[in-house]
């Protein structure tokens, strides 16, 4: 009976496996991320679903003019997925932006990110000249005696990141960069623990010459 049921047994579980991997492969192919939708998305936003048009504070292509508001071309997609999601839940709350992220599915998210990661990042410049040696030595240098290591280590020499870790700070505006680490030396942004310690450990000053440095890299 043994040697009669285990073909049996055998190919009923290889049956098993081929319904589940086409299953999977639809559920794949289901949110496939389609940049057109995102475009759709972002540029006329979902009335029926409280999302708000993302060009309305982010510009047009992701190119934000309002400094208070950060410019999203540039970053790495995996980057702008985890921040989407982080506004879902506590780690970042955001009265505009968690409304919007909570009213979005995971194929909206996809399709937004990857329209955004096909446009084109304007470039930023530094405007306060008195402060841009300082904020250049923090940033390739750290701060030794205040254990703030050197913002390039994760950030890279050029500001570029590292894709799904450190976001692109280069050419990014310089209130926006300001008040994240603001925000996360008072614990209003808690996505990220070791930025968390190490704004802590940064006067304003030291934080604004970082944000104004930061906006000139390209």
């Amino acid at each position: 009976m043994n040697r009669v049921c285990f073909p049996i047994v055998k190919s009923a579980f290889v049956a098993l496996l081929a319904i589940a991997s086409f299953a999977n492969a639809e559920e794949t192919k289901t949110v496939k991320a389609d940049p057109a939708k995102g475009e759709a998305l972002y540029n006329t936003g979902d009335a029926t679903r409280n999302i708000t048009a993302c060009i309305a504070c982010h510009g047009a292509a992701g190119n934000s003019s309002i400094s208070q508001n950060p410019k999203l071309t540039g970053q790495a997609g995996a980057y702008l997925h985890k921040q989407l999601l982080d506004f879902k839940g506590p780690a970042r709350n955001n009265p505009v932006m968690t409304g919007i992220a909570k009213a979005m599915t995971e194929e909206d998210i996809q399709n937004v990110v990857a329209y955004l990661s096909k446009q084109k990042t304007s470039p930023g410049a530094a405007r306060n000249p008195a402060t841009v040696e300082l904020g250049k030595k923090i940033y390739r240098g750290g701060i030794a005696e205040k254990h703030v290591p050197a913002c390039a280590s994760c950030h890279g020499a050029t500001g570029g990141g590292i894709p799904a870790q450190f976001p692109r700070l280069a050419g990014q505006h310089q209130d926006y960069t300001t008040a994240q680490l603001v925000g996360f030396r008072s614990g209003t942004r808690k996505n990220s623990e070791p930025m968390t310690q190490i704004a802590k450990r940064m006067s304003d000053d030291e934080i604004q010459a970082v944000a104004d440095y930061v906006a000139g890299l390209k």
